[in-house]
């Protein structure tokens, strides 16, 4: 479905991916951990037209999108929720919502049942649908997270790309979005998650890679990184 080959990244002349190379299979969750500069974020970037890749592949359901404007991308079936959110603060939650499904109105993705889907957002994410009118500015910062995820959900994606969605919540809350993406999973939605919280992402995904200074150093199930004991050590505080 989504598959990175020998991806190269920079900023400027300084280079931040090294030649990675992933697959994220239809139906499936896979997670990209690794710790704080070791290139996650601009992998996400790189995928989605934010930044454009010096070498490498990228191909989309068979498509090759690499190096293609962000909004092509979309419209080629890739959802990006982004690290800090960036909802639209002066419109409501509901036109938030309906802007991610705006490719599906100019045709340039399947329009299916837009308001359906738009209501089935509200009752993944029940907050919004108490909030629907509320602009999304005066939203607290776990209610924009959900937001962003379901604002993604709404292009009807093949694949949707979650960029740190527990990051800067509650624990409560990083409960709340994990348990929405154990559901988006149950639904079939395909999803890359990139997640601080190395347990949390290792318990929902069913593979994962870990990103050490631009390059994967080690990737395999989930369930085997969880018991590999340098990854233990490493990201998952070495008692889990």
């Amino acid at each position: 479905m989504l598959k990175i080959t020998d991806l190269y990244a920079a900023y400027g002349k300084v280079e931040v991916l090294h030649g990675i190379s992933l697959e994220v299979p239809k139906g499936k969750v896979v997670t990209l951990i690794g710790s704080n500069g070791a290139g996650k974020t601009t992998t996400m970037r790189a995928i989605s037209g934010m930044l454009k890749p010096k070498s490498g592949s990228v191909t989309l359901d068979g498509r090759d999108v690499t190096g293609l404007p962000s909004h092509k991308i979309a419209r080629a079936g890739l959802a990006h929720s982004p690290e800090g959110r960036r909802v639209f603060a002066t419109m409501s939650v509901t036109d938030n919502l309906l802007l991610g499904a705006f490719p599906r109105f100019t045709r340039s993705r399947p329009r299916g049942d837009v308001a359906h889907d738009l209501e089935k957002a509200m009752e993944l994410f029940p907050r919004l649908k108490e909030r629907r009118q509320q602009l999304a500015g005066t939203l607290s910062g776990g209610e924009q997270q959900m937001l962003a995820m379901a604002r993604a959900v709404m292009l009807n994606p093949e694949v949707v790309l979650l960029d740190e969605p527990s990051m800067g919540l509650a624990p409560i809350l990083v409960e709340e979005v994990f348990r929405i993406i154990e559901r988006l999973k149950q639904q079939g939605v395909t999803m890359l998650l990139v997640e601080q919280f190395a347990v949390a992402a290792l318990n929902v995904a069913d593979y994962g890679y870990v990103l050490e200074n631009g390059r994967i150093s080690v990737h395999g199930s989930a369930e085997s990184l969880r018991r590999d004991p340098a990854v233990k050590a490493a990201y998952l505080g070495g008692s889990h």
